[in-house]
This record gives C-alpha cells, structure tokens and sequence, in this order.
C-alpha cells in the first residue's frame, strides 16, 4: 500500500474534485478550474515519476477527473481505480499518448484528453536550436571556455558546418516538421527536401514562393523537392530532422543501416520521439564518425540515456525540453484542465483540436467545449457546433 501522497488544496468545499498528478505552470488552468465548482489538488510529492499505487491514493474513493503526465502509466490498474472513484474524465498536459492504454479507458467509458495546437512553433524552435548548436558546436565550445581551456584565437578551433545554401532534410512534413522547415528554409536560405506519406502542399508554396522572392532580389533562390523514400532524404540531405508519430512502423525508423547512409558530416536533429532512434547504433556512429553530429531533446529509455552517450562530445543532449516556454507550458496546463472540466461538465468536443486559440485568450472566458479528447469517437461524443 502506498504512503499517502502530499497535495495542495484549492477550494476546498468544490462540488467536483480534479486531482493534478503535478503542479503544472501559470495559475490561469487552476482559476478556471475553482471558477466552475472544482476542489482540485495538486500532488507536491518530491518525487519526478509517480508510481501507480501512489497515483490510485491521489484519485482515492472519490475523484471526476486527474490532469496527468506523460511519464506515468495510464493503463488497465488506474483506468478501472479512477472509474471506481466514479471519475470519467483523464487528460495528459502532452499532445502525445503513448502512456495511455485507450482501449482500456473505453472499456472504462473515462475521456482522454491531450494538449495539441500549442506546441508547433516551440518544438520547431528548438528543433532549429539543435541544428545550430550541432552544427556550430555551441555546447563544445561552451565547455572548452567554462574550462578555462582558451588562450587564444586558432584557425581551427571548434570549425563547424555552415547551413546556408545546404540542404535540410525533414521526416515527417505535418505541422512541427513543416514549421521547422519554414525556419530553415527562410532564416538559412537552406534548400529543402522532405519524406511524408502525404503531399506538404502548403509548404511547397511557401518555399517556391521564398525562392522566387530571393531570385527577384539577386541571390541565389531556395528549392524543395518531396523525396519518394526516407533514403533518399538520408542520403541527399546535410541536415535531417525527424518530426514522425512513434507507432510499431517507426520504431527504430533511424538504425545502424539507415545512419550507414548519411553523410559522414551530417547532422541528426530529433524533438520527436525517443524510440525512433535506435539508441545504441546511434552511440557506435557518433564514435565512429566524429564529424557526424546529433541534436537530441528525448531518448529511447527516458529518463536514461544509453551507454556512452553522454561522453559523445559530437552530440547535443537536453532533456525533453521542446515544448518548455513559458506560453506553451502555460497553454497545455489550461488546454488539460479545460479537458477534464469540459467532461465533467458534459460539454460537446470542440470541432478542431489544432486550433485552441479561443481557448487560451485570458481576457475571455474559454468555450463550453473539451479542446481535445482523443477517443471521442469510441465513446460517442457529441461535437460542438460554436
């Protein structure tokens, strides 16, 4: 039996009692939460990872709703303690769930919720970080100062990859690898080319239309081309960043045989997810081929790395930070809390969960609506028509 776990309480006396398995950026997603009748609390338990039985003494005899995080395991155990404490209503503060079992949340008839449409443009700004830090060898040159290693300006000290005029590479064009993209492209005069199954048309304008703009100024103009295999960007790209969902296809999408394809000096950006990459081969390569770089803000094991690789001096290495601004932070918590609330509440779901703008205006009040509930469908869930 787990010990029972420190929380902070807000309005106590609330008709509808919402656990937050984290305290969670901003006090905007707690104000709208009391506003509508809610006790919620707050685990502050020092601890970064909470087990199951510490998360089923939080949801206790009685709870509607838990905001949740995507290092814990929403599974079959705490889908059933948090039907049983008559909750119907669970949201992760990520836009992934691959910690969540849905089907056992539908067997259980609880809504999941997650956070999309706020992290795009701070993913791919850190994606685009990466790709500088790599390429300019930012963090080794850091290190080398820190360690009062310098004594003077050398012709070769800490040489790195010029971007401009080279080609980046992006597997998977859907929002975040299309607005990496877009920065590249414009804020590098980098050529692009790209791997998705389905046809980034939008981007395709915005690079032709980029291109013709430098040409009409007297500089050389930018391309693009979708390339018809992954390959083929592996083989053809300087630069290549991997922005795909993590499903049974794409796992270990990145292996010793696809990394045996890459420029000797190219660079590896992944803000996607850790299991793309195969951990281990990616170690060997970057041992092996000490120009080839790598940017990495998550890993196959989190919260461990594999070993050896935090002695690779050619790779970048944060930890699981891509979607950590102040806004977007503070716009998932909202997004998450506004899910749970709108369940509890027997909202409609609203009709586009890429586009929660509405939701996240502080000087009005958010929609009668659950910004996003990704089994809505199994369970039957009306749509709202604002």
């Amino acid at each position: 039996m787990a010990k029972p776990v420190s929380v902070d309480v807000w309005n106590p006396n609330g008709k509808y009692r919402v656990v937050s398995t984290k305290p969670m950026p901003g006090t905007r997603w707690i104000n709208l939460l009391i506003e509508q009748d809610c006790r919620l609390e707050i685990c502050t338990q020092k601890k970064t990872i909470l087990s199951v039985e510490e998360i089923i003494a939080l949801i206790g005899d009685r709870c509607d709703g838990v905001i949740g995080q995507l290092t814990e395991d929403w599974g079959e155990t705490l889908f059933a303690a948090l039907s049983r404490a008559g909750g119907k209503a669970f949201s992760n503060m990520a836009v992934g769930y691959n910690n969540v079992d849905v089907e056992a949340a539908n067997k259980y008839g609880i809504a999941v919720g997650n956070t999309p449409g706020v992290l795009t443009e701070t993913t791919a700004e850190l994606a685009a970080a990466l790709s500088l830090a790599a390429a300019r060898r930012i963090v080794e040159a850091d290190g080398f100062m820190r360690a009062g290693l310098y004594d003077g300006w050398l012709p070769n000290l800490f040489v790195g990859n010029l971007l401009k005029g080279q080609t980046v590479g992006v597997i998977g064009a859907g929002r975040i690898g299309s607005a990496y993209a877009r920065m590249m492209v414009e804020g590098f005069k980098m050529n692009l080319i790209y791997f998705d199954l389905y046809q980034s048309t939008r981007l395709e304008k915005f690079v032709t239309a980029y291109g013709q703009f430098l040409k009409a100024n007297g500089e050389q103009p930018v391309t693009w081309k979708r390339a018809s295999s992954m390959d083929e960007v592996l083989v053809e790209a300087d630069l290549i960043s991997l922005h795909p969902v993590l499903d049974k296809t794409t796992y270990h999408l990145v292996n010793k045989e696809r990394l045996s394809k890459m420029k000797k000096e190219a660079i590896l950006i992944n803000c996607s997810r850790g299991p793309v990459v195969d951990e281990v081969a990616l170690v060997e390569h970057l041992r092996e081929n000490p120009m080839f770089r790598v940017g990495l803000d998550v890993f196959e094991d989190e919260p461990y790395m594999k070993p050896g690789l935090a002695d690779m001096k050619n790779a970048v290495v944060v930890p699981h930070i891509a979607s950590a601004s102040k806004w977007t932070r503070e716009g998932m918590a909202t997004l998450a809390a506004l899910n749970v609330l709108g369940k509890i509440k027997q909202y409609p779901i609203w009709h586009d969960p890429n586009k929660v703008e509405p939701f996240l205006d502080e000087n009005s009040p958010p929609p009668a609506a659950c910004p996003s509930i990704v089994n809505a469908k199994a369970l039957n869930l009306p749509v709202s028509k604002l």
